[in-house]
């Protein structure tokens, strides 16, 4: 099904390139730069390694690294230096690529952001982490949803990150969005390891989707990162699996024709579709309702769980953050 990683491209096939970056440590805005031109060229690599390829994906952090710095000094912007290498490293090497930042927020803490560029230099998806890895990451919570972006061959691109994929909500959503390939961006360390598989895997069966997952990997002299970039097929089966090597780049052929051949011609197991048609056999249509109590509490503000009172981490004490007094405002217009 991958086509030999790409190497056998087929006219409906989407070539995308996983790059298991080395884990950096960043202090300083030169410690910043240094990182972006690192990830300039290995842009470069990703198009010498396959000139086939159309996408290659950067992990979670692969620009500022994981210590969780917020110091605006180091942050980035849309319009700032960082992106804008990214930018003419996609139209110099005529490639796609999904790149990592962490963004400036002058209203609260920065937001760990992602985007998509394709290969004139245009900024095509925009993606603000939904779900920071709490008590662990200081993030501000993602409030621009979860958009869908048209990419190569017409292919639909979802981005979440990390954490987010622990959440079988956020897969779902891209998918009802249209999203054919979920890409996955993380900076994981080795006791995800077995979540990582089976989520990536289970994000792929549930929404008839093709999932494309990767880590930073190595160490930075505090933290080891795992690489373990993965290629999953819609049936949910993994197609190509990277190792621990750093800067190694893990290939695979997509299929998004596949894709949404088995959207509209599985019966058996076409869940996302019958998520919301329950019980076709028996009544015209299905159920289309919303049997789900935790929808419903959400929507209303009172999500609230039996055991709440109980639950032990409720801010980011535990790993040095001082509580919050700021609320959430919500989504952005």
């Amino acid at each position: 099904m991958s086509g030999l990683g790409g190497l056998n491209k087929s006219p409906n096939g989407v070539v995308v390139g996983l790059v298991q970056i080395q884990n950096p440590w960043v202090v300083t805005p030169a410690d910043v730069a240094k990182q972006t031109a690192r990830i300039v060229e290995l842009v470069g690599k990703a198009r010498r390694n396959n000139p086939a390829m159309d996408l290659v994906v950067f992990p979670e952090y692969s620009l500022h690294g994981l210590s969780m710095d917020i110091n605006p000094e180091i942050m980035c912007t849309l319009d700032g230096p960082e992106v804008a290498a990214f930018k003419a490293a996609c139209v110099e090497h005529q490639i796609w690529g999904c790149f990592s930042i962490m963004e400036l927020n002058p209203g609260g803490n920065p937001y760990n952001s992602g985007i998509i560029i394709d290969d004139t230099g245009e900024i095509r998806l925009y993606y603000r982490k939904l779900h920071p890895w709490i008590p662990v990451e200081p993030w501000e919570p993602g409030n621009i949803g979860i958009p869908v972006c048209d990419g190569p061959k017409g292919a639909k691109l979802g981005l979440i990150i990390c954490h987010d994929g622990m959440f079988p909500e956020m897969a779902r959503e891209a998918a009802y969005k249209g999203a054919e390939i979920i890409i996955r961006t993380a900076g994981y360390t080795a006791p995800i390891r077995h979540t990582w598989k089976i989520t990536n895997q289970t994000n792929a069966f549930h929404n008839l989707a093709q999932t494309a997952s990767v880590c930073l990997c190595g160490s930075d002299g505090s933290f080891d990162s795992m690489g373990e970039g993965m290629f999953c097929n819609f049936d949910g089966t993994v197609m190509v699996e990277g190792s621990h090597r750093p800067d190694e780049i893990i290939t695979c052929e997509l299929r998004p024709d596949l894709v949404r051949e088995a959207r509209i011609h599985w019966g058996v197991e076409n869940n996302i579709y019958q998520l919301g048609h329950r019980g076709y056999v028996a009544v015209k249509g299905g159920a289309q309702d919303c049997p789900y109590t935790f929808m419903h509490d959400m929507v209303a503000g009172k999500y609230r769980l039996p055991w709440e009172d109980e639950v032990v981490h409720k801010d980011g004490s535990a790993c040095g953050f001082a509580p919050p007094e700021r609320r959430y405002k919500g989504p952005e217009a």
